[in-house]
């Protein structure tokens, strides 16, 4: 298996997509979308947006993509964690309600449905055990066809996870600050299952990768445990910083709307 470079145009084309449709909605719907009382898009928002944009095309193009899927299942890690818990929210986050109004408002009905933190959890957590099953990350591993679908679903599934988290519009918000650090609790407990079997396992839980050529002296057990605990831990801590993240958003929002008692002296309020 070579590893010398050679684009991924898949990657690049869907980065393509979103960047023109981003800017084409930004330039083009905010006069029949955007409110006229605030700002378009801010510049937090396209900071978050073009950073998710960036960092699915470098976790899923080469080197990273190449070297998970040839040589060493830690990268096929890093890769998974990159599309889903830290591409998905600074997607939505950097995308205004108006724009994202705009772009679901067809699939509107559909998106309150699929969006319950219920069906949200189930979905994203039952596909991500199901593409570490063995036989489907060999499966993967053979078939580009069905590893770009598992890809896509493993994507798709993150979007809607982080969606009740980031309310990327208001007519689908369900949770509250508290409920939304609770539902990002249950989210950094799941994945501990499929870790600990990389972590704790006397054998390769993944025998196609026996067959590879080693990188960096790194042995086929060493790479399945350091692949444990970048999803263990690393996930963990991403999710735990999302929980601060709403934690102190919300404390501030608390903070606005408290008002102090009113002393009057001399007939002026203070």
């Amino acid at each position: 298996m070579d590893l010398t470079f050679h684009p991924h145009l898949d990657v690049f084309g869907i980065a393509i997509a979103l960047i023109v449709g981003y800017e084409y909605g930004v330039q083009r719907l905010a006069g029949r979308f955007a409110p006229a009382d605030g700002a378009v898009v801010t510049t937090l928002q396209r900071v978050m947006f073009y950073a998710g944009v960036i960092l699915m095309v470098v976790s899923s193009s080469w080197p990273v993509h190449d070297i998970g899927e040839q040589r060493l299942f830690m990268f096929h890690m890093i890769e998974h964690l990159s599309l889903t818990l830290i591409v998905p929210p600074l997607l939505l986050a950097g995308t205004p309600s108006w724009l994202m109004r705009a772009v679901v408002g067809p699939i509107l009905p559909i998106l309150k449905v699929v969006t319950r933190p219920l069906f949200t959890l189930l979905f994203f957590n039952a596909w991500l055990a199901f593409i570490h099953v063995p036989a489907v990350v060999d499966l993967m591993l053979r078939d580009q066809q069905f590893h770009f679908f598992a890809h896509a679903v493993l994507f798709v599934s993150a979007i809607l996870m982080w969606w009740p988290v980031i309310d990327p519009i208001p007519e689908t918000k369900r949770l509250a600050p508290f409920g939304k650090m609770g539902y990002l609790f249950l989210q950094s407990l799941v994945p501990t299952i499929p870790a600990s079997f990389m972590t704790l396992g006397e054998s390769p839980l993944y025998p196609i990768y026996t067959t590879f050529p080693r990188l960096w002296g790194i042995d086929v057990m060493t790479d399945q445990i350091i692949a444990g605990l970048i999803m263990k831990i690393g996930g963990g801590l991403i999710l735990w910083v999302a929980i601060g993240w709403v934690f102190f958003s919300w404390y501030a929002e608390e903070q606005k709307t408290e008002t102090g008692p009113v002393v009057v002296i001399s007939g002026v309020a203070e």
